[in-house]
């Protein structure tokens, strides 16, 4: 009985040090450029809606313009559609598919100029209404950074592919707080591997993130909610149910991004032969309508996310803002402007969860139904669902509160929804665009085969 053991693909020697240390600095940056995004978009919504200078966080919805409001997303979209004609169209969509493609095909480099156009284009489009959120252009930005310093240092493609995957994960972690889903998130979304010579690095470059957003921002939860009490075995049992009902959900909202962004190619692009840089000012037309009616919807929104999770927000109040925000985020995203999905997921999951929570918790009283938890529930595992970074969704929402009884329910229904999307759909709402463009994503992972040869075992 003999084997042989093929040699490691990857040793950890002084380069893995070096890109280490680069991964530290570069965390550094993306923390700087977070930050700054947030105030950027800061500086925007309180030009936009209240015409006035100032870096101080606002939100849009106590705005007192009235039926105006319906222009300022127009015209936020239409600055948005200039940028990417003159000067770079990558910045449409929301950032991570972007960064995947760069990865999968072009050796990891980003164009130097996305480091500057896709965090302002950002700005201006949450800071004038648009319903997105900013952890999207923060990670494009955060892997722009890092490909950008890999491109300058003349580094090899696995090396720049960590570098930027370190800046991704540390610009995460620099706005929420959550290292290890940020770390998690790289692995699944952008890495495609788990081995020492990558996840030492991302993990240091989030250490780094997160100590400089404790020193900035505090260590305080960015979601925090009333203490949670252990679920029993029966309420166990309708949450993770709860996962699978919402996993579903997940498949309709990714199917509804692409059918609208269809609609926009098909229709004002070959029919009506209109230039895309001016789709995302004819999206927000829907934005500042629906924006009119349910001034919640514009903007970011963390305050909505933290109302549901304290059930501050509920009943039908709460089921017209989940309708209100995924109608005006679906049209916004398929118009081909820039913003991040994440918030606007947690905010319609979240919004079904409680909903869900609260109804079948006054229907069987005995189970002992917790409605912000099912909140959180629904929130991890929209994103479960809808881009399959399972181990990161469920991490993350648990991060974002810090409260360990949620640990158990998240796992399983976190999982149900990763089955159910992978039953329900090919592709997911982070693959779906650069799969059309013909690039192969890894789905899973194993030991390859090259790695171990063996005979008689």
């Amino acid at each position: 009985m003999s084997a042989r053991l093929a040699p490691p693909l990857q040793r950890l020697d002084s380069r893995v040090v070096r890109i280490s240390l680069l991964c530290v600095v570069i965390a550094v940056l993306a923390s700087g450029a977070g930050q700054l995004l947030l105030k950027l978009i800061s500086f925007f919504t309180q030009l936009f809606f209240f015409g006035r200078i100032s870096w101080a966080p606002v939100s849009p919805a106590q705005n007192h313009l009235g039926l105006w409001v319906v222009c300022v997303p127009v015209i936020g979209g239409l600055v948005v559609g200039l940028m990417a004609r003159y000067g770079a169209k990558a910045i449409r969509g929301h950032g991570i598919p972007e960064a995947m493609e760069q990865i999968l095909t072009n050796e990891s480099r980003i164009p130097y100029r996305i480091t500057f156009w896709k965090p302002v284009s950002s700005a201006v489009a949450i800071g004038s209404g648009g319903p997105f959120g900013a952890e999207g252009p923060i990670i494009a930005t955060g892997g722009a950074l890092g490909s950008a310093l890999g491109q300058i240092l003349r580094t090899e493609p696995h090396e720049r592919k960590v570098l930027l995957a370190a800046g991704a994960a540390a610009g995460m972690t620099a706005v929420f707080g959550s290292p290890l889903a940020s770390v998690l998130l790289a692995i699944e979304l952008l890495l495609f591997e788990f081995r020492p010579r990558s996840l030492i690095p991302v993990s240091l470059a989030c250490a780094a993130a997160a100590g400089i957003r404790i020193a900035v921002m505090g260590s305080a939860p960015i979601f925090p909610i009333a203490p949670l009490s252990a679920p029993s075995a029966p309420s166990l049992v309708f949450y993770i149910l709860l996962g699978g009902a919402i996993g579903v959900v997940s498949i309709w909202v990714t199917g509804a991004v692409y059918a609208v962004e269809d609609a926009f190619e098909e229709r004002l692009g070959r029919r009506l032969r209109v230039h895309w840089a001016f789709w995302p000012a004819i999206g927000a037309v829907a934005v500042g309508l629906i924006g009119y009616f349910s001034p919640r919807t514009l903007g970011v929104g963390y305050e909505n996310i933290d109302d549901i999770l304290s059930l501050r927000l509920g009943g039908q109040l709460l089921a017209v803002f989940v309708l209100a925000k995924f109608v005006s985020w679906v049209i916004a995203l398929g118009s081909g402007t820039s913003g991040g999905t994440l918030a606007p997921l947690f905010s319609v999951g979240g919004g079904l969860g409680a909903l869900l929570g609260a109804a079948a918790a006054s229907a069987f009283p005995s189970l002992g139904i917790q409605p912000s938890l099912a909140a959180l529930i629904g929130m991890a595992a929209i994103f479960a669902g809808a881009s399959r970074a399972f181990l990161a969704s469920t991490v993350f929402v648990f991060e974002v509160t810090r409260d360990s009884n949620a640990i158990i329910p998240l796992l399983g229904a976190c999982a149900l929804a990763f089955m159910i999307s992978h039953l329900g759909m090919e592709n997911s709402i982070m693959t779906e665009k650069i799969i059309r463009r013909g690039v192969e994503v890894p789905s899973e992972w194993g030991v390859l085969e090259n790695e171990i040869e063996g005979d008689d075992i």
